[in-house]
């Protein structure tokens, strides 16, 4: 993970600066409950970093002009008992003009070389938020991102297909429409593939569902699930939003689809929605069984732009008969 430090998201004032230091703090304090973790720090972030964290969470101090490790980190990979790290070319999700990236570019390779793991550098622009593996060859993708003209101008889907090959090992690639509607306002990604469809095992996808048709995700995640069948024969699971359908900025993303999944445990976004959370929570223990389901909320970081997932990145173990991982 990654903590936060001052940036044009972090909040306008004391107290919004405060409620996101502690929801990503909260994050990573129960994770560490359940496996080893480490938060990349910003020096300027030192003293928030100690002051919220538990004793349990290595720090690893480096610069950062960001905090969402999904996509500033690299993708671990597996040769046996070999790990390798991807490291993506990291633009600020499109060269936004909001963002500024110099210093989260250099982030991934901090982390393989602090991880021991082999860099396997790429020049496709990418984010971690942006792909979804099956453990088996298989990869969702979404236009949207992957052949964005401000991410990789010069790419098509074959010379996409051909670097996720080369660097993440897949064999098929699964190209989806697009993402959520509010993934596509000024601090959106444009269509991360984490916010709408997982793998929770080779053969099943779990996808967020909108059944309110007071909210456009409505007629957006019919057009996905549409991709999805015609590319793989996978049993689609379905886990539906919270209530709330829109704030401030408009139609909100709230999706359960988000999640992380860790030892023994899966930890769930909540967002205050009492029957949501509960109804998503018995979903993910049936798509994960013999995993805790736990519930942290999650508001406070889908109000600055994504999830649970968004903010973290798993690392296999490294060991020969360690299987691929699923997520």
């Amino acid at each position: 993970m990654a903590f936060p430090r001052p940036n044009p998201t972090l909040g306008d004032d004391a107290a919004s600066a405060e409620a996101a230091r502690v929801a990503w703090a909260t994050t990573a304090n129960t994770i560490a409950e359940h496996q080893p973790v480490t938060v990349v720090v910003d020096p300027v972030a030192r003293g928030d970093a100690r002051r919220l964290l538990g004793a349990d969470v290595d720090v690893l101090e480096a610069p950062l002009d960001d905090y969402w490790m999904r996509d500033i980190g690299p993708t671990f990979v597996l040769d046996g008992d070999r790990l390798g790290a991807v490291d993506w070319v990291f633009n600020g999700w499109g060269a936004n003009a909001w963002s500024t990236w110099t210093r989260d570019a250099e982030i991934a390779a901090i982390v393989a070389e602090a991880s021991g793991a082999e860099r396997i550098p790429s020049l496709l622009v990418n984010e971690g938020g942006a792909i979804h593996v099956d453990g088996r060859g298989t990869v969702l993708v979404t236009e949207t991102v992957q052949l964005d003209p401000r991410r990789n101008p010069y790419a098509d889907r074959a010379r996409v297909e051909q670097e996720l090959a080369r660097t993440i090992g897949t064999t098929r690639v699964v190209w989806l429409p697009r993402g959520l509607t509010r993934d596509y306002d000024g601090f959106g990604t444009r269509g991360h593939v984490d916010m709408v469809a997982t793998f929770p095992s080779p053969d099943v996808v779990l996808l967020h569902a909108q059944p309110d048709a007071g909210h456009p995700d409505h007629l957006v995640m019919p057009q996905v699930r549409a991709a999805i069948e015609a590319a793989t024969d996978a049993t689609i699971v379905e886990i539906s939003a919270p209530g709330l359908l829109a704030d401030d900025g408009g139609p909100v993303d709230w999706n359960y689809v988000n999640h992380v999944v860790v030892n023994d445990a899966v930890i769930a976004c909540g967002f205050g929605d009492p029957v949501a959370d509960d109804r998503a929570r018995g979903i993910l223990a049936d798509v994960y069984p013999g995993r805790r389901v736990r519930t942290v909320d999650a508001r406070e970081v889908f109000a600055r732009g994504g999830g649970l997932h968004c903010i973290t990145q798993q690392q296999p173990a490294v060991q020969p008969a360690l299987q691929p991982s699923s997520h």
